[in-house]
């Protein structure tokens, strides 16, 4: 388990199968997650008892998925996960979803994605990590680049969101930027 003060990083359990398929099938969650993807919801319960099948069995080497808990009253409000760990270039993809829609705007996200930051930076001595999301998501840019993240490019009008056009925004942050920021900011 990784603790913060808002937030704790725990394994994925059989049990969280629920929370996620509410999750996705949340148009207001898939839309903030995902640009409305509907690779990402809605999503039959057999299609999620599948997908869970294969995150129960993720290499950490490689990948995972962790359950987002609010540190207070330990239930799960979201999740996070890395993938793409790339152990030679030192380099991998994050991401994080808080899906109980009464954390939004509170510092779960960004807790959980700085805890994130910190296991893979120390346990895994990772170089670089990386990221996305959609431009029309506001409040995930704040976060990133309120993390230490820098922009560092966009894919023009790569997402529908909305019917309309937006670009996918690309993010990244080395490890010595990290250890200036944390630095900076005090944190551990």
């Amino acid at each position: 388990m990784i603790e913060g003060r808002l937030t704790r990083l725990r394994a994925l359990r059989s049990e969280d199968a629920a929370h996620h398929l509410r999750w996705r099938n949340d148009p207001e969650v898939v839309r903030w997650a995902a640009a409305g993807d509907p690779c990402f919801g809605p999503v039959t319960a057999e299609a999620v008892a599948l997908a869970f099948d294969t995150m129960l069995r993720l290499s950490p080497r490689e990948s995972a998925v962790f359950t987002v808990e609010d540190a207070a009253g330990g239930g799960a409000i979201g999740m996070a996960d890395y993938r793409d760990l790339d152990p030679y270039a030192g380099v991998a993809t994050l991401g994080v979803t808080i899906g109980e829609k009464e954390f939004w705007g509170r510092g779960h996200g960004s807790e959980a994605l700085r805890l994130l930051m910190d296991h893979l930076f120390g346990a895994y001595g990772l170089h670089r990590l990386e990221l996305d999301t959609w431009s029309g998501n506001e409040r995930a840019v704040r976060c990133f680049l309120g993390l230490g993240f820098r922009e560092e490019g966009r894919r023009r009008a790569a997402v529908l969101a909305d019917g309309r056009r937006h670009d996918r925004v690309l993010f990244g942050i080395l490890r010595e930027e990290w250890a200036g920021f944390a630095a900076a900011t005090g944190r551990p």
